[in-house]
C-alpha cells in the first residue's frame, strides 16, 4: 500500500539557523520558507536525491509545532511521510485494521498541494505518519 518515502520532518526550533545548516555545512539544496496556515507551521523543503527533508517551524500560537517545540526545545523528528496512490483507499484499509486516522478523517492539502492524512502515532510504534496521495 505505501510507496516511497516522500520525506522526513523535523520540527526545528530556529527556521533560518536549520535551513543555513543543511545548506552551508551539508551543501544541501534547500528551498524557500512557505507558510501553511491550514496546518499552522512554516516549512522549507531540504531536496535530496532519493526524497526530501521538510523542516518545520510554528506558524501562530496554535501550532501543534509550538506544543512539540515545548517538549523538546532543542527540535526533533516530527513524522514521516509516505507516498500512497488513493489516499481514501489507504485511509479505508488502515481504519479497517484499526490504525486511527488523525482529524476529522478527511484530507486536507498538504504543503506540495497534495491530499495527506495524518495516522496517530500509537498506532505505528511512536511515530507521527503522514500519508500524501500522488
Amino acid at each position: 500500500m505505501i510507496g516511497r518515502l516522500n520525506h522526513v520532518a523535523i520540527a526545528v526550533p530556529d527556521l533560518e539557523a536549520a535551513a543555513a545548516q543543511y545548506r552551508d555545512t551539508l551543501g544541501a539544496e534547500v528551498g524557500a520558507p512557505q507558510d501553511e496556515p491550514d496546518h499552522g507551521v512554516t516549512v522549507v523543503f531540504i531536496t535530496l536525491p532519493n526524497t526530501k527533508v521538510e523542516l518545520l517551524y510554528p506558524l501562530g500560537e496554535n501550532s501543534p509545532i509550538a506544543g512539540f517545540l515545548e517538549k523538546n526545545p532543542s527540535g526533533g523528528i516530527h513524522h514521516m511521510c509516505y507516498e500512497v496512490e488513493d489516499i481514501r483507499a489507504a485511509a479505508a484499509k488502515l481504519t479497517a485494521s484499526g490504525a486511527r486516522v488523525l482529524g476529522d478523517g478527511e484530507p486536507k492539502i498538504g504543503a506540495h498541494g497534495k491530499p495527506v492524512l495524518f495516522l496517530h502515532p500509537k498506532d505505528f510504534t511512536g511515530t507521527l505518519i503522514e500519508l500524501e496521495e500522488v
